[in-house]
């Protein structure tokens, strides 16, 4: 019989202080009148290290550098006060937040073989831990919003991120694959919880003129957790266990809840009741949409058991999703409180939004995954040197975003977005065109550059057209409706790709081409996406 894992493996004995001398150094470093106090933990650091095994050295600088990273994110309220001003706080509890939800997606992502071995679990088994959070995850989201509407957005955000945090350590905890994957479950609530409720808080405590820019930081935080996520889940599983990418969430969700509970306002709240019917049929839609589309290309896009079959099941969804949209007209017709009010759809940029979000989703799982397996299948890269050649895209999403907040406030975010789409989808191209056996490998950094540029400028400018009408009362329906959509599209476009790519790399010559002809789906996803940001209202130039 397995032992429960412990916690504390993490570290040894006295080693916990070395983390909390990183964070000295952190405050050392962001407050310029400690600055004398720099050279002690270093000194003691550096005197330390030759006493200990390289391995042993490597555990304890990264315990120093985590707790460096720790008092960033204790202090990152007063380094945005500067650029936000008093939202600086509220905006930091939101970014880590979504940075904790990010990394731990990726991470787990890396951790499946580990994750497999550790727990003696089937491959089915392990999938069953990522697709149970994704489930989770897509199917609560239209009815989330609408519970930070009725009972308060950040008590709603609160509890989510309870859920998430207690999760991770279940999570961490668990001895066999069922136990992970009922974590996995909890995991996904709270995301789904948090979710529709940052979107919500960006829409009502920053006024359009400032929206921008925490759009803008927004974009820049998924880049930041897309880029470290895989290297810190490959750190940790390397020399701490798999275990450990869960306890990595519970030092953030501290500093996040910390600075919610301090910051956060109470804002007012409807007294509107909820709709459970709709409750009951938006769950049951997601329910089969989702499992039908992420589960399709398991059973082959056919027969499950006896006469249950994946076209069946989506089907079903679909039917069930219209029967919910007319429940919805109906009760806003007779002055009933509905989920989804349908009034939103006559706001002509949340429809073009929700339909750019939609086609955007479509094109993101792909424009990672299938470069990544060309360049480690096609062109024999170990994992390591293949994540590097990408990092580029990452990296300059991370500088750039902040820049296109700032240009979204001053210029029409239609044309702003139609910039970041078009870059994507000549990005799709060149890696339609570039994928051979012969192409150089620099090459490729220049075409991940461009992708990186084009990122920065495809997010803060559809969210903010999107969220910009929206009327207070409305904006958490309308944050359901922009992240429910966002999801449905990324479930789609997983399977689209992943079909894709059984066909392409099948019948093309070679194995090369076959991965670039698979790139015409991401770059017909990003073409709808370009089409419809021509089409935003063009707000003219704000100051």
């Amino acid at each position: 019989m397995r032992s429960w894992p412990v916690p504390v493996r993490c570290v040894w004995r006295s080693d916990v202080a070395w983390a909390a001398l990183g964070g000295v150094l952190g405050l050392v470093f962001l407050v310029s009148s400690w600055s004398w106090l720099a050279p002690v933990p270093l000194a003691l650091l550096f005197r330390e290290i030759p006493r200990r095994t390289p391995t042993d050295t490597f555990k304890l600088t990264w315990l120093f550098g985590a707790g460096f990273f720790a008092a960033h994110l204790l202090w990152l309220p007063s380094s945005l006060s500067g650029f936000l001003g008093p939202g600086a706080v509220i905006l930091s509890a939101l970014l880590i937040a979504l940075f904790m939800r990010l990394v731990d997606l990726s991470t787990v992502a890396t951790a499946m073989p580990a994750i497999t071995r550790g727990l003696h679990a089937s491959l089915v088994g392990t999938m069953w831990v990522h697709t149970a959070y994704l489930l989770s995850y897509a199917i609560p989201l239209i009815i989330s919003g609408r519970l930070g509407d009725r009972f308060g957005t950040r008590r709603i955000f609160v509890i989510g991120m309870l859920v998430f945090t207690f999760a991770s350590l279940g999570s961490g905890l668990s001895i066999n694959v069922g136990m992970l994957i009922a974590f996995r479950v909890c995991q996904g609530l709270g995301s789904a919880l948090m979710a529709p409720q940052s979107m919500t808080l960006i829409t009502q405590l920053f006024p359009p003129q400032e929206r921008g820019r925490a759009l803008g930081l927004w974009s820049a935080t998924s880049g930041a957790a897309t880029l470290i996520g895989p290297i810190l889940g490959g750190v940790c599983i390397d020399h701490f266990g798999w275990h450990s990418i869960f306890f990595i969430n519970l030092p953030i969700a501290a500093i996040g809840l910390w600075q919610t509970m301090h910051a956060m306002p109470r804002l007012p709240h409807t007294t509107t009741r909820i709709d459970w019917v709709g409750v009951a049929l938006s769950g049951i839609a997601m329910t089969l949409i989702v499992f039908g589309i992420q589960e399709g290309r398991t059973y082959h896009w056919g027969a499950i058991r006896g006469v249950i079959s994946v076209p069946l099941l989506i089907g079903l969804g679909v039917v069930t999703m219209i029967v919910f949209l007319l429940w919805q007209g109906h009760l806003g017709r007779t002055a009933g409180q509905p989920l989804i009010p349908l009034r939103l759809f006559r706001q002509h940029n949340f429809c073009l939004g929700i339909l750019a979000v939609a086609f955007v989703g479509t094109y993101v799982p792909a424009v990672t995954l299938v470069p990544t397996m060309y360049l480690q299948q096609a062109r024999g890269l170990t994992p390591t040197k293949a994540s590097l050649l990408l990092i580029p895209a990452s990296l300059f999403s991370v500088l750039l975003s902040p820049v296109a907040g700032r240009v979204v406030q001053r210029r029409s975010s239609g044309r702003v977005g139609a910039f970041g789409t078009g870059a994507v989808a000549t990005v799709c191209l060149l890696w339609l065109a570039l994928m051979t056996d012969a192409t150089p490998l620099w090459v490729f950094l220049l075409v991940t550059v461009l992708m990186g540029v084009g990122s920065a400028f495809v997010w803060p400018p559809i969210s903010w057209t999107t969220s910009h009408d929206l009327a207070h009362e409305d904006a958490g329906a309308g944050s359901s409706v922009y992240n429910t959509t966002r999801q449905i599209g990324q479930v789609i476009g997983s399977a689209i790709i992943a079909t894709t790519l059984d066909w392409r790399t099948s019948a093309a010559p070679n194995l090369a081409r076959g991965f670039g002809q698979s790139m015409l789906v991401p770059m017909i996803g990003a073409l709808i996406a370009f089409s419809a940001t021509l089409f935003f209202n063009d707000y003219g130039r704000r100051t």
